[in-house]
């Protein structure tokens, strides 16, 4: 059984845990509402205390040679441990997601096997000024989990809890204390999280404690820690374990999990200026309807002198440059495909999921903001569109219908030297078949799978006649048995050139008989631009001063631009960026750094040429108006 949805492990503290303030828990609701799974780990301290108190024993703990404390976990001080657990955290814990209507599933992790660990060696210790050895102390670190169960729990429930301690793999009835932080960093990697997110009482990692506002917004691996104290070491050892073991979006935020005041860890060294927006945004997944964790990285993490920046309520983020009339476009869009994979940076190139489709493209846009001069009646817009990828696009539907411009350059890879001036549209059918049962060696019986290929042969035929060069494909098929029925669902996809009418659906003839539904699930058209327009003009001359023979490209696949154009009747869009479209959607999607650099210069040359034009016919229109 695999986990579809994202997976968000979130470790939080036993002090967010016990707090009457229920933002955390209206938080996991609000994650648990957009889709998302959630495996939620709590720490205990601040139960251990309470129930220690009530049970009237002092806790204890041991000094340690390396001048740390370890709680002190004997065999009759794990009984009492889990009780704490059992008795304080989990009541808080389930009550409090319940109260916001999440089905719950909460317990300690070792019970009935579910997190084994490996009991750790003996501790050395100084008592009484003395150096010596404590050998029952029954401490471990985590060794594995049951997966299949875990999975199977995620796809019951909203939230499943887990707690220390776990248990001794080498002794079934004997549990281990494990440090909480860490059992969130392991169970994050073999669960293959797509976020682990480590919410403490702090506005995330401070570089100075005493300063609530020196929040370090990235930690690297060869950042020097010396200011982490306390508690805060093991947070940090956490996250870096699990960036070195897989996991590419770990941060540690809080006191609630706002992106305001949050510290990300990233596995790779500080990067050059020129790239390192491009491996952070390639690390951080956002899965169609999942772009959430990337949009408010960019919100909060980008700031670019003269440059605004807000999430719209479509969810798409927006960034803006200049404040004229002549809008210039650029519009990406930051989601992706499934599944995760993890990110390579190499010297020369980068990998991992979405950086050709269309993360690179994005962040060349992102970075004109920084290398393009706007002229003083002009405005640069630049989006990242959420739902691309998917057949909602409701991000583009909101540019469309939010964000007017005078010209739109799609991030679509095209290649460092080539232009893409049009994609062909998407017809969307649902096709259900709905038959009473016989045998499958009745005569004359015609299943629901053969009639399914008979019906898409027929309106493949139909197609041919009213677009010729059309591209057919049937993306999804399920059939299944439904009491005396007979039920097959298939999703049928039509590639529709650019100039074919508008209106070529009513000519298909949908309707087949009663046992046969038809749903058009989206109808959009192809769209061509002209070669002729100021846009694509502008890309010429960047071509020409790079001696580039610029090769004009019509693509099968459908866009942003589609969207866009079938609103914006007059208005140019053309798509460009770094990457070959080949490796869309593939496990073997990278980008080269040359590639990279070669595409920024060629698209600040056209939007800076755009600009001049813009501005040269306006000040032509101003003196013809002043002569008369």
């Amino acid at each position: 059984m695999a986990i579809i949805s994202p997976l968000y492990v979130i470790k939080v503290g036993s002090s967010t845990v016990l707090s009457p303030d229920k933002t955390v828990y209206k938080e996991m609701k609000r994650l648990s509402d957009k889709g998302n799974k959630i495996l939620l780990v709590a720490g205990g301290a601040k139960g251990i205390e309470e129930y220690y108190q009530t049970i009237q024993r002092e806790v204890t703990f041991l000094d340690l040679n390396n001048g740390s404390q370890a709680r002190y976990c004997t065999a009759e001080e794990m009984n009492h441990i889990h009780d704490a657990y059992q008795q304080v955290m989990i009541p808080v814990l389930t009550n409090g997601l319940e109260d916001q209507g999440l089905k719950t599933f909460a317990q300690c992790a070792g019970e009935q096997g579910l997190v084994l660990g490996k009991q750790g060696p003996p501790l050395k210790v100084v008592k009484d000024g003395k150096k010596g050895i404590v050998r029952d102390s029954l401490y471990g670190s985590y060794a594995s989990c049951d997966k299949l169960l875990i999975e199977s729990l995620l796809s019951h429930y909203d939230v499943v809890c887990l707690t220390p301690p776990i248990q001794n793999a080498d002794h079934s009835q004997q549990y281990l204390n494990i440090d909480a932080d860490m059992l969130a960093a392991h169970l994050a990697i073999d669960m293959n999280a797509h976020h682990l997110r480590f919410v403490t009482g702090t506005n995330g990692l401070l570089q100075d404690v005493d300063d609530p506002d020196s929040t370090v917004k990235d930690i690297y691996l060869d950042d020097p820690l010396d200011y982490v104290q306390g508690r805060m070491k093991q947070k940090v050892r956490a996250a870096q374990s699990a960036i070195r073991l897989g996991i590419c979006d770990v941060a540690i935020m809080g006191p609630s999990m706002s992106h305001s005041s949050s510290s990300w860890f990233w596995d790779m060294k500080d990067a050059d200026d020129s790239y390192d927006l491009m491996n952070k945004v390639v690390r951080i997944p956002s899965v169609s309807h999942n772009e959430e964790e990337l949009t408010q990285y960019l919100l909060h993490h980008i700031q670019i002198p003269g440059v605004t920046n807000a999430v719209d309520h479509a969810g798409n983020i927006v960034f803006e440059k200049g404040d004229g009339d002549h809008t210039l476009l650029l519009l990406g869009h930051v989601d992706t495909v499934p599944h995760l994979w993890k990110v390579k940076s190499e010297e020369t190139t980068i990998s991992g999921r979405g950086v050709v489709d269309a993360k690179g493209c994005f962040v060349n846009f992102v970075q004109m903001l920084k290398d393009v001069q706007v002229p003083v009646n002009c405005k640069l817009k630049v989006i990242g569109a959420v739902e691309e990828e998917v057949s909602s696009s409701a991000g583009a539907y909101y540019v469309r219908d939010h964000h007017p411009a005078d010209a739109v350059i799609i991030g679509e890879p095209s290649g460092e030297n080539n232009l893409t001036l049009g994609y062909h549209g998407l017809l969307k059918l649902g096709i259900t078949i709905n038959k009473s049962q016989k045998h499958s060696a009745s005569r004359g019986n015609v299943s629901v799978a053969d009639q399914f290929f008979l019906i898409k042969n027929e309106l493949e035929s139909r197609m041919k006649i009213i677009d010729p060069d059309h591209v057919a494909t049937t993306t999804r098929v399920n059939q299944y048995k439904e009491e005396d029925r007979d039920v097959l669902e298939a999703i049928l996809n039509f590639r529709i050139s650019p100039g074919v009418e508008e209106d070529y659906v009513s000519k298909l003839n949908l309707r087949v008989s009663e046992e046969i539904t038809i749903d058009v699930l989206r109808a959009t058209p192809g769209f061509m631009n002209k070669r002729n327009c100021l846009l694509v003009k502008s890309f010429a001359k960047s071509f020409a001063n790079q001696k580039v023979k610029c090769k004009y490209l019509k693509k099968t696949g459908t866009s942003d631009m589609n969207t866009l154009a079938t609103t914006w009747k007059d208005v140019p869009i053309i798509a460009y960026g770094p990457g070959d479209s080949n490796l869309d959607h593939t496990n073997e999607e990278f980008q080269s750094y040359s590639e990279i650099d070669q595409s920024r210069i060629i698209l600040k040359d056209a939007i800076e040429y755009w600009f001049s034009r813009v501005t040269e016919v306006e000040k032509r229109a101003h003196r013809q108006r002043v002569s008369q």
